[in-house]
């Protein structure tokens, strides 16, 4: 019997099949310009998203973040890419590691996210530079963001190396990304180059086909220099703002198709000096709600902020400079330690009233961990370790060199936009160290070329001082691979001034957990574990009093961690730290910092303009 009904079975399975396949293979997302909506495999589509930056989450929770974006109801995932991130040196490229974009793009397959790429070449983000290399400053007449052959030259030239890597995730190639952005909310910037963006788009199309849907994002101000006809225009505008003006604006430019706001702003960013930022659930609800029942596809930045680790906070300049704190946490739904926060479950609701939202509780917060308070040893100061900061010996020249020329004692500070002269005594003969700080290269607002370093050479009385001595500092590498090996071999050093180093190492007797590091009383620096860079703390200025220690960070019981403090300004009494088990983010010890760009410190103050990411 099982013989005589298989030639029956297989006659009505093979018909099925042959219809199946071709719709397995037929893999589309477009634009229904007659019923103003997105189709995905020719379905009436709409996708509600959530910003993650891969570059500021250490790779082994990506997982984990993004099952929590698709257990809250998330159909996509919205990602820059850092050019600067991935090309430290021209033609030099990493994609290794917490730099694998293609890794990241997988895990966002498996939690069953569909991707909306944002490669720029500018991405702004908060990020140093906004995703531009420094290196691009070494020729000092170069135009950013605009048609500089200098400047397409290095543009072409990553492009052709990114775009081909992404080519198999796009959708219609049986991948998870469904649009990609051209440059990034161009109409905020001076240049309103039409041939760059033109130059740009003919880029994009000559590497990744006609399929794919290309598009443009830019605030209700930037409409009119960031759009380009062929490229699709969505916009970005927050919870405080006047939809129904900005979608009718936005119609000026794209007449028909879905409406898109791609950054439907969460929370904001957090200035040192300034108060943290936040964004009240009631209006992140609201203006989210009425934005899915006008059927738009809406982004919301950020969904999950996360970490400047090391040196990549960027800066803003409005009349003033104005570096970005460490932590993104941005008051995002998911906390920078990946936590679920009340924000989320209230959009989750929403989000449940317009599409089905995944079966299942979403995870609990993370363990957290305290411990100390810990006392740190002294190392020495920054000048002792000169050979072991720079082995190749200092660059010699008659005046001092910016930052991107060189490749990268207490007496007083200066300050960018804060304090411009510092007044010394000495004597003939006396040596002169200046140590040079990079807080963090702009991201938006003018975003000229922002050389670091000192631009001007120091006067003495009417003469212009020359024959510098400078030395490019390798802090990462000492830290990792110089200070273990050479620690226990050197004498207790008598206390230093200015720039100096601690450490101190410490087991972890319990379970390990998330942390957040706790510097009281120190001023201003850098922090390692375990030779991973957390990034800086600026605990004198605030509002951001601890830095986020990711568990993964920290070795299990028995073993021995390691931390060590680059403090530039004045250690306190007793050395102390503390790791605590809730993050302080709001503590501003010295509030109401006005960075005035003239002498009179009674010039009235002006609000500043939000930038844009």
């Amino acid at each position: 019997m099982v013989r005589s009904k298989s030639p029956c079975l297989l006659s009505w399975l093979l018909p099925l099949l042959i219809i199946l396949l071709p719709q397995a293979d037929t893999r589309s997302f477009e634009v229904d310009w007659e019923e103003d909506r997105f189709l995905l495999d020719g379905v009436p589509f709409r996708y509600v998203s959530g910003s993650l930056h891969y570059f500021r989450v250490p790779r082994v929770l990506w997982a984990d973040r993004l099952f929590k974006m698709r257990m809250s109801g998330l159909n996509a995932v919205q990602l820059y890419v850092p050019w600067n991130y991935h090309e430290p040196q021209p033609g030099v490229y990493n994609f290794n590691g917490s730099r694998d974009l293609l890794a990241f793009l997988n895990e966002a397959a498996i939690a069953n996210l569909l991707v909306i790429l944002r490669p720029g070449p500018y991405i702004c983000a908060e990020w140093e530079m906004g995703g531009l290399p420094s290196w691009l400053l070494r020729k000092p007449k170069i135009h950013l963001r605009t048609s500089d052959p200098d400047f397409l030259a290095a543009v072409d030239s990553w492009f052709n190396v990114l775009l081909p890597k992404i080519y198999p995730f796009l959708y219609h190639n049986g991948g998870n990304i469904i649009s990609i952005q051209v440059e990034n909310e161009y109409g905020s910037y001076k240049a309103c180059d039409f041939n760059y963006m033109r130059h740009l788009a003919g880029l994009f199309r000559a590497l990744l086909g006609d399929e794919i849907l290309l598009f443009t994002t830019d605030g209700p101000e930037g409409l009119k220099c960031g759009s380009l006809p062929g490229l699709y225009t969505t916009v970005d505008f927050g919870p405080a703002d006047n939809m129904t003006k900005i979608f009718s604006l936005l119609r000026k430019y794209e007449p028909r198709g879905p409406l898109v706001n791609s950054e439907y702003y969460t929370g904001w960013l957090d200035y040192w000096g300034h108060n943290h930022s936040t964004r009240s659930i009631p209006a992140v609800t609201k203006g989210l709600e009425n934005m899915l029942k006008l059927g738009a596809s809406v982004n919301m930045y950020m969904f999950h902020g996360g970490t400047n680790f090391g040196y990549w906070n960027g800066a803003d300049e409005k009349g003033r400079f104005l570096p970005i704190t460490t932590s993104y946490d941005y008051d995002a739904p998911i906390s920078e330690a990946g936590d679920p926060m009340p924000k989320l479950f209230a959009l989750r609701n929403v989000i449940s009233k317009f599409q089905e939202i995944p079966l299942g509780p979403l995870p609990p917060p993370s363990p957290k961990m305290a411990l100390g308070p810990l006392t740190l040893h002294l190392d020495g100061d920054l000048l002792t370790f000169l050979d072991a900061l720079c082995p190749q010996g200092p660059i010699h020249s008659v005046l001092p060199m910016t930052f991107e020329a060189v490749k990268q004692v207490f007496q007083g500070i200066l300050e960018r936009n804060m304090k411009h002269k510092l007044f010394l005594m000495g004597k003939i003969g006396t040596q002169l160290d200046i140590l040079l700080e990079n807080m963090g290269r702009l991201s938006f607002g003018s975003n000229h070329s922002d050389f670091k370093g000192l631009l001007e050479p120091p006067v003495l009385g009417q003469t212009v001082l020359t024959q510098w001595m400078m030395f490019p500092l390798k802090i990462d590498n000492l830290i990792k691979w110089w200070f273990p090996l050479q620690r226990q071999k050197r004498e207790q050093p008598t206390a230093p001034s200015g720039p100096t180093f601690y450490s101190t190492t410490f087991p972890i007797l319990g379970q390990a957990g998330d942390t957040f590091l706790y510097l009281p009383g120190w001023i201003k620096g850098q922090v390692w574990i375990n030779g991973f860079n957390l990034g800086r703390y600026w605990t004198k200025r605030g509002p951001q009093q601890t830095l986020y220690v990711p568990r993964p960070l920290l070795f299990p019981k028995g073993a021995i961690n390691k931390i060590t403090l680059l403090e530039l300004e004045n250690v306190p009494s007793q050395p102390r730290i503390q790791f605590l088990d809730k993050p302080i983010l709001n503590s501003t010890l010295h509030r109401a910092y006005t960075y005035f760009l003239s002498d009179n410190a009674h010039s009235a103050y002006e609000p500043m303009m939000l930038s844009g990411h």
